[in-house]
């Protein structure tokens, strides 16, 4: 295998299809007119020279489509990372644009480098936090956030700042005051209800790219700018320059700590948006590979005069929706910024960015998934809740602190299940082969003086309590031995290990037998360390459910006839099989 063959780009075209073509072209000229006011914008909120924007996306989406595992995933300037870079750019600076740029490159690259070591390291594990709850919470919260944050210039108002609630609150305020500007949102709002109308009635149509393309002709016969519609204007001009002479190793030293939230933000963005579209268009992505692929993605625009970057969740949704169907779309869309940028300056300069939200929102509305939290609430009320915590976080808090507050909140739940997973008593069914939970089945017989105990989960420190109580607490006067079928115990840590010292003293105490059943082999071993097989004894440990009840009849001498030696079978009489769904 060759190198060029592991190339992701390689991957993804193989197998593309002519026709598709057509899609990628019509998806970057969609694209190209959203990436370059969010690069200058981002770039501006940054505090560096709005050309600088558009540097890091034209790398960003060379290097993604490159290196990417993501067939339609799109890297640019993010406003997340915005206010990051600010912060420790802005302070080290000293007021010189030039040396600003420079420490935003060497931030770029000391985050792109510690993503690509923890990728190499394979901390991608750490997106498997992500449940699907806490994804679609995710999507429906950015999706509410991009709304919030678009209404405005949609009705041709300033841009507020904030979180998506204080946006929403500002533009109500404004609407209510009257600033809305009739052209701006006439022509945000007709475009918004053509592009939702055309994507239910014809979808094939590129109506995305003509909403845009239109409102530019009639710019050309009406001074819309006069009208106090803003318009995307001219691009700067001119190349990349890179001086590293205005840096040195302690502005390395100072941007350490900066750049560690710089990947953290970024991965913590990327890994969600990664994985939820990779799920929605039925694909797999390896979140080391993304890992990796944004720390080269991060390195390389550092190295070319640019700026930290992530996925974007604004512009990707938009690229789907115009039909995009490989990283073609991204490779078309930085020619044509760099054309922008060298050749063609005022291509764009009539496009009202009234347009340009009403795309973006109508994008964001492709992003909402209802359906799946309506019915989660009728399966796992947690779940639901679940997605609605991290919906509500990512709107109000904002996407870095909504995502940890979302995660924060499933490792609790999952905590509250390990805490007190499901326990039962098993019986014999008549009829049925097996051991059963006898909270399903009231009709079953327990076998005289012997407990058959079922606890569902890891045994560890924070349920070890919660198992002697629960197994105390069922004991019948009538009990003289415990089985415990350990099926599903998992693990077994130290503090278990003495909680079942302390069980065995206070059975001992009240004359009753503990024995296990169905011991895995790994849990086993952990007993077998821990001195515990010597303290119970080994003829305690049984292989199967049957056998340990098998042995306890034999040896108690009890009044039980199972079910399939009165009908005289042979095969099976002990019942091994416990069915744990009764």
């Amino acid at each position: 295998m060759t190198v060029l063959s592991r190339v992701p780009l390689r991957r993804h075209l193989h197998g593309y299809q002519r026709r598709w073509l057509a899609n990628d072209l019509a998806a970057s000229l969609v694209l190209t007119t959203l990436l370059i006011p969010a690069g200058m914008g981002y770039a501006q909120a940054a505090g560096l020279p709005a050309v600088t924007g558009l540097y890091a996306t034209i790398t960003a989406l060379v290097v993604y489509a490159v290196v990417g595992p993501s067939r339609i995933l799109v890297y640019g300037p993010d406003s997340s990372l915005a206010a990051l870079i600010a912060a420790a750019v802005l302070p080290l600076a000293g007021g010189s644009p030039d040396r600003a740029i420079m420490l935003a490159a060497v931030l770029a690259i000391l985050a792109g480098g510690m993503c690509l070591a923890a990728g190499l390291a394979r901390f991608g594990f750490l997106a498997d936090l992500l449940s699907a709850p806490v994804r679609v919470g995710y999507m429906n919260g950015i999706a509410v956030a991009i709304t919030s944050r678009q209404l405005a210039p949609l009705l041709g108002m300033h841009t507020n700042t904030g979180s998506a609630l204080s946006m929403f609150a500002a533009t109500v305020r404004e609407v209510a005051d009257g600033q809305v500007n009739a052209w701006a949102s006439g022509i945000g709002l007709t475009a918004l209800a053509a592009i939702l109308l055309m994507r239910r009635l014809a979808p094939k149509v590129p109506i995305t790219l003509l909403v845009l393309v239109m409102p530019a002709v009639i710019g050309h016969f009406v001074d819309l700018a006069a009208r106090g519609v803003t318009l995307v204007g001219r691009l700067p001009r001119g190349l990349p320059v890179v001086n590293w002479g205005l840096v040195g190793w302690s502005d390395v030293s100072a941007l350490t700590v900066a750049a560690a939230g710089v990947a953290f933000v970024a991965f913590a963005d990327t890994s969600v948006l990664s994985r939820t579209v990779a799920l929605r268009r039925g694909e797999r992505v390896d979140p080391n590979h993304e890992l990796r692929a944004l720390g080269l993605v991060n390195v390389a625009c550092g190295v070319t005069g640019g700026f930290a970057v992530s996925s974007s969740a604004s512009r990707t949704p938009v690229a789907e929706a115009a039909g995009s169907r490989s990283q073609l779309t991204g490779l078309f869309a930085a020619a044509a910024v760099a054309v922008s940028l060298g050749v063609a300056p005022g291509l764009l300069r009539n496009v009202p960015t009234s347009a340009l939200a009403a795309v973006v929102i109508a994008a964001a509305a492709g992003m909402v998934d209802l359906r799946s939290p309506l019915r989660w609430a009728h399966i796992r009320r947690s779940e639901f809740l679940l997605s609605v915590c991290a919906c509500g976080a990512i709107v109000l808090f904002g996407v870095v602190t909504g995502i940890a507050l979302a995660i924060g909140v499933a490792m609790l739940d999952f905590m509250r299940r390990a805490w007190r997973p499901h326990t039962t008593e098993l019986v014999r069914v008549d009829g049925l082969k097996g051991y059963h939970e006898a909270d399903r089945h009231p009709e079953g017989r327990q076998v005289p003086g012997l407990l058959l105990y079922r606890f569902d989960g890891p045994l560890f420190f924070a349920n070890a309590g919660f198992f002697e109580q629960d197994l105390l607490a069922r004991l019948r006067p009538d009990v003289r031995q415990v089985t415990v079928t350990a099926g599903p115990i998992t693990d077994l840590d130290i503090t278990a290990t003495e909680m079942l010292e302390g069980l065995l003293d206070e059975l001992g105490r009240r004359g009753v037998t503990l024995t296990f059943a169905e011991l895995k082999g790994r849990v086993r071993d952990q007993v077998t360390a821990f001195g515990l097989v010597e303290r119970i004894g080994p003829q305690h440990f049984a292989r199967t459910v049957g056998e340990a009840v098998r042995d306890y009849v034999r040896s108690s001498g009890a009044d039980w006839q199972d079910w399939e030696d009165r009908g005289g079978a042979a095969a099976d009489a002990d019942g091994d099989t416990t069915d744990s769904q009764g």
